[in-house]
């Protein structure tokens, strides 16, 4: 979800022990929190404003990737060029998705965020379209990219005139979706086969994304006259957990299982946000919310699905 991912690093990754836990279970565990990230943002953002969550969630995940960098002895990559590539993807997947997000949380529920985040599979595939020559489309990928934002139209509600919903709001939410998969097209057109290790390029491109946040936050902040403990303590989660920890088990997946069946946690996020948002927030849920993001995870599948050579 915010890592730079090669086929070189993947590769080198792979030959690396597996851990004792089976990964099934850290896939159980990755997907719940994330799941639980949206949950986090809103109770962040109720003590604290939009950028300082965000950058208060990149500096926790920062640190623990360092922590990792320092155990198995990493270096951050070197290069102007490198470095110039990883600012523009450390904006795109992390420094501006996660403020959008925190400020969509502002007026739209968890869970309508939860279910946004769920369509950047769609937003990836019509990218794809016009920016990835060689990943031709299908006319499975292509019904499952129609099915998936009718999904997105039933879980506003277009028959209703998008009644009750804040536009700005969810606006938000669907442009910090959009954001990743233009930010993940720019790593695989600068940053595969640099030769540096995966774990070094994440661990700099969320520095880098600190830097950012902690330049803009100052600008658009005040510093808060008291410290909200609740508030606090889940921005440290969001970004100890839902980034830096996130981002190790995310890595061990891709390493073990590929990337295939790592990428399949996208499809538990919304279902994990929108239990926790409607059990723990209390959170209301329309019947088009259940129903639409149904719709909308089952266009994303689709819209992920390769055919053989010679099929459409």
């Amino acid at each position: 979800m915010t890592t730079v991912t090669t086929p070189r690093t993947e590769a080198a990754t792979a030959r690396q022990p597996r851990t004792r836990l089976d990964w099934r279970l850290r896939f159980g565990a990755l997907s719940l929190i994330w799941g639980f990230s949206f949950l986090l943002i809103k109770v962040g953002t109720q003590g604290y404003a939009p950028f300082q969550v965000t950058l208060g969630r990149l500096v926790f995940g920062t640190a623990v990737l360092a922590a990792a960098m320092a155990v198995k002895r990493e270096r951050l990559p070197r290069g102007a060029r490198t470095w110039g590539h990883l600012a523009v993807a450390a904006f795109l997947l992390n420094a501006l998705p996660f403020s959008l997000f925190a400020y969509s949380e502002l007026t739209v529920p968890s869970t309508l965020a939860g279910i946004c985040n769920a369509t950047s599979p769609l937003w990836g595939m019509a990218l794809s379209l016009v920016a990835l020559s060689e990943d031709r489309p299908t006319r499975v990928r292509f019904a499952g990219l129609g099915l998936g934002f009718l999904g997105v139209l039933t879980v506003l509600g277009a028959w209703q005139g998008f009644h009750g919903l804040d536009a700005t709001g969810t606006a938000m939410a669907l442009l910090a979706s959009l954001s990743y998969p233009i930010g993940w097209i720019h790593v695989r057109r600068t940053l595969a086969g640099t030769g540096h290790s995966h774990l070094a390029m994440t661990g700099a491109q969320l520095l880098m994304a600190t830097g950012q946040l902690a330049v803009v936050t100052p600008l658009f902040t005040s510093v808060p006259g008291h410290f909200s403990l609740v508030p606090l303590l889940a921005v440290a989660a969001l970004g100890a957990l839902g980034t830096g920890l996130a981002v190790l088990l995310q890595y061990g997946l891709v390493a073990e299982v590929g990337p295939t069946t790592a990428q399949m946690v996208t499809y538990f996020i919304p279902v994990i946000a929108t239990a926790a948002g409607v059990a723990i927030l209390g959170e209301s849920l329309r019947w088009t919310t259940p129903v639409g993001a149904v719709i909308v995870l089952a266009g994303a599948a689709l819209t992920q699905v390769r055919l053989k050579r010679g099929a459409s």
